[in-house]
């Protein structure tokens, strides 16, 4: 099992510069064109205003390119993202993420409980999520933005992890989402959500 993550990290990590050196070569103004659809459902700008749907604004390209990458290859599985995936080619999904990374993420301050926060920065800090995701949570390289996103969708993407319906390619969330009981994954939803 050690030897298959340890194969699979590595394919992952030569997929993942092959990415990073192409991304530089994204067109930003083409993916503008090309999102148009991705827009309706992720929102204006990758903004979105759907609970249960990302916003894409302000995430790192390469996180956007890896998960349309995903949906494309069927290694994630989603009834609204696999079919508009299925055909993109990879400098389509290059200037779409480069659009994306480029908008600015919404403003909104959402109201959650601050016991719950509170909670849930003592979880995240227990687990160093941001290692990872950055002490702001703004993501970097594959890593995703969690800040500005919708409490709902964080909490569904946990428990995601968690259950493992959400594939996770080297490991890292499914084992950080495991020892999380329900109210834990409530209260870091909800300290994540918090954050601009």
């Amino acid at each position: 099992m050690v030897v298959l993550r340890g194969a699979i990290a590595a394919a992952l990590a030569l997929q993942l510069a092959a990415a990073g050196q192409a991304a530089s070569a994204a067109d930003a103004a083409a993916g503008k064109s090309k999102a148009q659809l991705c827009m309706v459902c992720h929102g204006e700008g990758g903004r979105s205003v759907n609970p249960a749907v990302p916003s894409l604004a302000g995430q790192p390209p390469l996180y956007v390119y890896y998960q349309l990458l995903q949906f494309r290859d069927e290694r994630r599985k989603d009834p609204a993202m696999s079919p508009v995936a299925v055909g993109m080619k990879d400098a389509d999904m290059r200037d779409i993420a480069a659009y994306f990374a480029a908008e600015k993420p919404a403003s909104v301050k959402r109201g959650n409980d601050p016991e719950l926060i509170k909670a849930g920065e003592k979880i995240a800090q227990g687990l160093h999520c941001n290692s990872c995701h950055m002490p702001d949570y703004s993501g970097q390289k594959h890593i995703a933005r969690l800040a500005g996103q919708h409490r709902e969708y964080l909490v569904r993407q946990l428990r995601g992890f968690k259950t493992g319906s959400r594939p996770d390619i080297d490991g890292t969330m499914a084992s950080a989402a495991q020892p999380l009981s329900d109210q834990d994954i409530d209260s870091m939803a909800s300290y994540l959500a918090s954050f601009e």
